[in-house]
């Protein structure tokens, strides 16, 4: 049954979902015209705020390009290889080989949501490579799926926002919410858990029967870099090499920038610093200087990787913009008054659950929706006796549910697959659905 469902979804987002760029262009027409005539702002004023929200997202478009990169780059090195070959070799056949990468990319996000998103499409590909006659499509699918669990996990944005001093939501709540609360609550982890341990045997039982299966030629995953043409050969005498080459094949100078790398995230950690992108992508950069061992193999495996980066660079402003008419126009605030107008003690977390994954639609971003949600959630809550750390986690949850149909977060783990949305979208949603029941129940009995 669940092969049939699943072949369903496949077929229909095949048919009808429209590659991530198209899909933004379409999500900005909707926002616009909801704003206009939900919202109640004029069309010149709903030009204005996506216009000014356009660039909001440069720096994190960067962020994302540059976690695809690095950790495209850190996985081309001869160690790193060594890792991936060594997991993707347990696997017995194609359906341990999903449950498996659905399970490490889960784990691996909870952790760090930029950290799993890398690695499990990394290790999907590796697992192609090496597995016979597995569905390439359901493996980067599985291993995306265990992207919707980053809310909950080590580096959920809500979560570490609503326990950080002076955060801008500390006033509505009336103080900070320890993680104790929220990420080590026994709702959160019960619910991490009944998830991280059931999306691998979905995954796995959407199988596709092996006549219906997409399998990859492994010769076209290898990543292999191509060498960089030497425009001087051809002056140059034999067996003579210019000062310029020698540096670029030198391995002094990497070991020189990897030490002080390596000096500062040892100085990061060892004075409380925590694991965010930031030092996740420098983590990444300085360990694939460190193991490319030569600048010239490094740049070489660099330039390769810049080729995946595209879709984000691209669509990253785009969504800045739905953003910024989302959040100047109301109508993130007018659907979460929605959403509260008919919850009451009980199904009030439920109801923020399910307003937070429709905003996240528009508004893909956890801290930026925390932003606009917290001044809706948080009073509401508290006139119905909801806990605060209830409705952060509400929010979390939803934030990170619809993920599974949002193509935004799935850029950097398509950029490495060589695959487009409509070609994992559909297992994606069996996901949607699975997890949204199990959150639900959570937020309802629990």
């Amino acid at each position: 049954m669940l092969k049939k469902i699943s072949r369903f979804f496949v077929s229909l987002v095949q048919k009808f979902l429209p590659d991530p760029f198209i899909f933004a262009v379409i999500l900005t027409f909707i926002v616009y015209f909801m704003g206009i005539f939900i919202a109640g702002n004029t069309p010149l004023q709903m030009v204005k705020h996506w216009g000014e929200g356009f660039w909001n997202l440069l720096a994190f478009a960067m962020q994302m390009s540059l976690i695809l990169i690095t950790g495209h780059v850190l996985a081309n090195s001869k160690l790193f290889k060594k890792i991936l070959v060594a997991i993707a070799s347990k696997p017995k056949g194609p359906a341990q080989a999903v449950a498996l990468t659905t399970f490490i990319s889960a784990i691996a996000c909870w952790i760090n949501w930029g950290f799993g998103l890398v690695i499990g499409a990394l290790l999907a590909k590796e697992m192609a490579r090496q597995v016979e006659n597995v569905d390439y499509p359901l493996l980067i699918a599985s291993a995306y799926s265990g992207f919707i669990v980053w809310h909950a996990g080590l580096a959920g944005s809500v979560p570490l926002t609503v326990a950080t001093e002076g955060n801008f939501s500390q006033e509505m709540i009336g103080g900070l919410i320890p993680i104790s609360q929220t990420i080590f609550s026994p709702l959160n982890l019960i619910l991490s858990v009944v998830i991280i341990a059931t999306i691998p045997f979905i995954n796995k039982l959407m199988l596709p029967d092996k006549e219906n299966r997409q399998i990859v030629d492994a010769s076209l995953l290898d990543a292999g870099t191509a060498e960089t043409p030497d425009l001087n050969a051809a002056t140059r005498e034999e067996g003579v090499k210019y000062f310029a080459d020698k540096v670029e094949n030198s391995s002094i100078l990497s070991m020189l920038v990897g030490l002080m790398g390596v000096v500062y995230i040892l100085y990061y950690f060892g004075t409380g610093g925590s694991l965010n992108l930031n030092i996740v992508i420098f983590i990444f950069l300085i360990l694939g200087i460190i193991l490319h061992k030569t600048p010239r193999r490094y740049l070489d495996a660099f330039d390769e990787a810049v080729k995946g980066a595209g879709g984000i660079i691209l669509q990253f402003p785009l969504y800045a913009g739905i953003m910024g008419m989302m959040v100047s126009s109301g109508l993130a605030s007018i659907i979460s008054q929605w959403f509260v107008s008919f919850s009451n003690e009980v199904t009030f977390p439920f109801f923020t659950f399910l307003s937070a994954g429709l905003v996240n639609f528009f508004v893909p971003s956890g801290g930026g929706q925390w932003a606009v949600q917290s001044p809706v959630m948080l009073p509401a809550g508290a006139d119905l006796g909801v806990p605060a750390f209830k409705t952060a986690m509400a929010v979390a949850w939803g934030d990170a549910w619809t993920n599974m149909i949002q193509p935004f977060w799935a850029l950097p783990a398509l950029g490495i697959a060589g695959l487009g949305a409509r070609d994992i979208m559909g297992y994606c949603i069996v996901i949607l659905i699975w997890v949204g029941i199990i959150v639900s129940l959570g937020f309802l009995l629990i």
